[in-house]
């Protein structure tokens, strides 16, 4: 008894928390007891004050749960690093081990293009005579022109013609005829541009004659070196140096140089915004045309990205004319991302399902490449071509799997279509930095200044130039100010933040505080006490 206190009943009880409560409101339950109609306005009020109070911790906690977040931005002044600059001279290999079927392939484009246009391209398109890249090592391999690959004369480029459109001319399209592995559910993969059919249509058969070829490709060192395609190259008002830069081939861009491509080197630390303190390039923009038919565009493919990322010029890269001096200033973005409960992202891509087929850091674009590569080995039997392979798989054959590009072109549908699970199995990466690009241009070299410069450059490079048209151009890549701007996601409702709110909608009910919910919880542990208190009297007397 000492303990606890003891009430008479529970009338006492109420009256006694009425009384003493910080919880305004309720004395006047206890004062206006002689006055029915004013007790029972005050237990309105008291009771309508309650429902109010939870219904809106009912809508804080419904908006917590909903984990929204809040974009702030914010600026920073310091020296960085210069980011990964790789450029392409769009002009790929013809590789000796495929040339007598490139040829092949040439000469049925051309037939293709004379058929559809009446066109006769041999003499000015096609290089028959070009000079074949050697691969080193490959005395194993043979040559294509002795294997039992074949050409095939499956997929030939037809025009067909379309009545469905309110003029009722009719529209035509050029296209090639897909079939599934037992001829039936056929479709034709049409483009209302004749070009964009033939560019295609060509790089499907390319893709065919170059799964013949090894996976990894070893180009002999004397065939190509960077002095081919950069004439000069100076970053800071300092020359470049050959540790500097990575070589690697693409098979539709051709020759491919990426500086900068670790971010380790200290000679790459930007410490002045201005594009004399940027990287100032002099390239090589002549086409020799190897295999003019996988892209119709002349220059030099150019992206900026971020270090030990996989440049995929295709979705990112933008050209440089030839003829012409382009300075593009970039300002760099951060962008922060919460992850967890707050959105879905990765902060190394070591959490993520698809495994990984590029060999550098996480991407958003190596993910989805990986995932369509997976399922369509999964469900082609054979990997893309531009494409790493997974362990244990070979590029495809329309030789050894004729329907592979029936497969490939639904599959790639649906996942433009987001119909495949690539985009749920793909997040965004956690933390990157995304860099913005503003681009002029002039005429370089001029008119009066292009003799000098010519001659400089032929006897310093070795330039020789043979054609009419601009075979050379300048780009100058530069920071226009180091300051650089973060976005940050933060909690709209943080834990802090949720209690606050709950403590200030409780002052507005209620006007009281924290200990004001302790006196509710001792008057619910009260009751519950006096209540075993009066059951066992109650049971002691019946059994007395």
């Amino acid at each position: 008894e000492g303990l606890i206190e003891f009430y008479d009943s529970f009338k006492d009880m109420f009256e006694f928390f009425c009384k003493n409560t910080t919880i305004h409101g309720t004395i006047r339950l206890v004062c206006s007891d002689s006055n029915r109609m004013k007790t029972a306005f005050w237990t309105l009020l008291l009771l309508a004050s309650f429902g109010m109070l939870y219904w809106q911790f009912a809508l804080m906690f419904s908006q917590y749960w909903a984990y929204p977040v809040v974009l702030t931005m914010s600026m920073h002044s310091e020296p960085k690093m210069f980011p990964a600059i790789t450029i392409c001279n769009l002009d790929p290999y013809r590789f000796e081990l495929a040339s007598e079927h490139l040829v092949q392939l040439d000469r049925m484009a051309e037939e293709s293009i004379t058929f559809l246009y009446g066109v006769n391209t041999s003499a000015s398109l096609f290089h028959m005579n070009e000079k074949n890249i050697r691969i080193k090592d490959l005395s194993s391999v043979g040559n294509l022109s002795t294997s039992s690959f074949k050409l095939s004369q499956n997929f030939s480029l037809l025009r067909t013609f379309d009545h469905s459109n309110r003029s009722g001319r009719r529209h035509s399209s050029v296209g090639f005829r897909l079939c599934n592995a037992t001829g039936g559910n056929c479709f034709y993969k049409t483009y209302s541009s004749g070009m964009d059919a033939i560019l295609e249509w060509y790089r499907f058969h390319y893709m065919n004659i170059m799964s013949q070829l090894p996976v990894i490709i070893n180009i002999s060192d004397h065939e190509e070196q960077i002095e081919d395609m950069v004439y000069s190259c100076q970053y800071d008002g300092e020359p470049c140096r050959p540790s500097d830069y990575v070589h690697f081939h693409h098979p539709v861009f051709g020759s491919c140089y990426t500086f900068n491509s670790k971010g380790t080197d200290s000679f790459w630390t930007a410490t002045k915004p201005g594009i004399p303190y940027g990287l100032s390039l002099i390239l090589r923009a002549e086409q020799k045309d190897h295999i003019p038919l996988l892209s119709t565009v002349a220059g030099v493919k150019v992206m900026i990205h971020n270090h030990n990322q996989t440049p995929f010029l295709e979705h990112e890269g933008f050209d440089i004319r030839p003829g012409i001096a382009t300075t593009i200033g970039i300002q760099q973005d951060e962008v922060n991302r919460l992850g967890g409960n707050y959105g879905k992202c990765t902060t190394n891509g070591n959490d993520v399902n698809v495994k990984l087929l590029y060999n550098n850091s996480y991407t958003l674009q190596a993910c989805l490449h990986s995932c369509f590569q997976h399922i369509m080995v999964r469900k082609c039997g054979c990997g893309y071509y531009y494409y790493p392979l997974p362990p244990g798989a070979e590029y495809c054959d329309y030789n050894k799997q004729p329907a592979w590009g029936h497969c490939f072109y639904q599959l790639y549908n649906r996942l433009r279509n987001h119909h495949l699970n690539c985009f749920d199995q793909c997040p965004k990466p956690c933390r990157e930095s995304l860099y913005k690009v503003s681009a002029g241009t002039a005429k370089w070299p001029s008119t009066k200044s292009q003799d000098w410069v010519r001659q400089a450059l032929r006897h310093q490079n070795g330039y020789n130039s043979t054609s009419n048209r601009s075979d050379i151009a300048k780009v100058t890549i530069f920071y226009k100010q180091l300051n650089y701007q973060s976005v940050n996601e933060s909690p709209l409702l943080s834990e802090n933040l949720l209690l606050s709110s709950m403590g200030s909608q409780w002052s507005l009910w209620f006007g009281s505080s924290v200990l004001s919910v302790v006196e509710m919880f001792e008057l619910l542990i009260d009751t519950l006490v006096l209540s075993l208190l009066f059951c066992y009297q109650r049971f002691r007397s019946k059994k007395t």
